[in-house]
């Protein structure tokens, strides 16, 4: 097996790292104190069709295979999760729209969403639901040609600065997928504010009253809501912030290794302290660990593999643990100045901590990945001609 980059992924790599350290590192600080992101970042973003590296150059996109658009979430990860994040939440709506919408929708929505015109967010959690998905309380319910939904989301990354949200509601049992316009009448943005990590996501709740909303802006149809849509969506959240995980990790190395060199005690530089290089060195074998879990990910993604979604899971599951040690032994490694608002290993650490939970938490992936150890197990001593049933 080989595993190299192709010419164009390299050159991607290189393009990313070099936009994430002139256009998103030297600010992440700055954005992370004042809890906002701005909006010429965004558009940016979207000139270097980045918020349309999920769609393919058929549909308008810039149509990245998926191990390019893991190495542009990595770079941009490295250097400002929450940058990372708006490139999470507005791939899984683009990501959902132009795989399960209708030709109708795509026509409205889906060129403003490639050129930065809309910004995607999405509407799944809330108040009282968090992994249980399928336990979702907001309603939807049919009059004419209209949906009026009630309830409320919550946790909706970038829901401060989106304009279209796609959210999940409960309809005659089933659940639905909504496209829903920020202008909606009886729709209310509430910022959340003061996050332990990745502030600068702009986090809202969504409060829906009464929300008409066409029937015409569902995607998919009755009770596919969270057996296809969302899971589809959802899967490439989760390869997202795998490899922003990756990108955090890396930058939390790379500020040790820096800081190790430049400071001194006991009359020699940290780095010459073996247990410091105790810690770099377990710090490199786990990025470049939880990188190959990524990039398999990705490689199988591209190549419609069947167990894409579990290795997704568990490249998640250890490049999300691996930011968080990452970024604690960062910490460590800088001592009180770690933290310390003067350098950005303390916003590392918070960050870190945010990747555990979203998009399926540490401990509902290992749930998720030990029953398919146990399933694969026995599948592997299914005796030959054995009764399924």
């Amino acid at each position: 097996m080989k595993l190299e980059l192709t010419a164009q992924q390299s050159a991607d790599q290189q393009a990313f790292r070099e936009f994430s350290d002139t256009s998103i590192a030297p600010f992440a600080d700055e954005w992370d104190r004042d809890e906002r992101f701005p909006r010429e970042v965004i558009e940016r973003m979207a000139r270097q069709g980045y918020l349309g590296a999920v769609v393919p150059q058929a549909s308008g996109g810039s149509g990245s295979d998926m191990i390019s658009f893991g190495l542009l979430h990595e770079e941009i990860g490295r250097g400002c999760s929450s940058a990372r994040s708006l490139l999470t939440v507005h791939s899984m709506a683009t990501f959902a729209l132009h795989r399960w919408g209708s030709q109708q929708l795509k026509r409205r929505y889906l060129a403003e969403l490639i050129d930065g015109s809309l910004l995607g967010a999405f509407g799944l959690s809330e108040p009282n639901v968090g992994s249980d998905a399928r336990s979702i309380e907001t309603t939807a319910h049919m009059e004419g040609d209209h949906y009026r939904l009630n309830g409320c989301k919550k946790w909706v990354t970038f829901g401060q600065l989106a304009d279209l949200f796609l959210v999940f509601a409960q309809h005659e049992g089933k659940s639905i997928a909504l496209l829903l316009e920020r202008t909606t009448p009886g729709l209310t943005v509430v910022p959340i504010s003061g996050m332990l990590g990745t502030r600068a996501a702009m986090l809202a709740e969504l409060h829906l009253e009464n929300c008409a909303v066409p029937v015409a802006n569902r995607i998919g149809g009755p009770g596919f809501g969270l057996a296809a849509i969302a899971t589809s969506a959802l899967d490439i959240g989760r390869y997202s912030v795998a490899c922003g995980s990756v990108g955090l990790a890396q930058a939390c190395l790379e500020a040790s290794v820096r800081y190790s060199s430049e400071r001194h005690q006991f009359g020699v530089p940290l780095k010459e302290h073996q247990l410091i290089r105790q810690l770099i060195s377990q710090m490199l074998t786990n990025i470049k660990a939880a990188r190959l879990l990524c990039m398999q990910a990705g490689y199988l993604k591209d190549s419609g593999h069947p167990n894409t979604v579990m290795e997704t899971w568990i490249a998640k599951y250890f490049a999300s643990t691996t930011a968080m040690k990452a970024a604690l032994d960062a910490v460590q490694i800088h001592g009180a100045n770690g933290c310390s608002a003067a350098y950005p290993v303390q916003r590392y650490m918070r960050d870190a901590k945010i990747a555990e939970i979203i998009e399926g938490s540490t401990q509902l992936q290992e749930v998720t990945i030990a029953d398919y150890a146990y399933e694969q197990q026995l599948a592997h001593h299914q005796p030959a001609g054995a009764n399924h049933d």
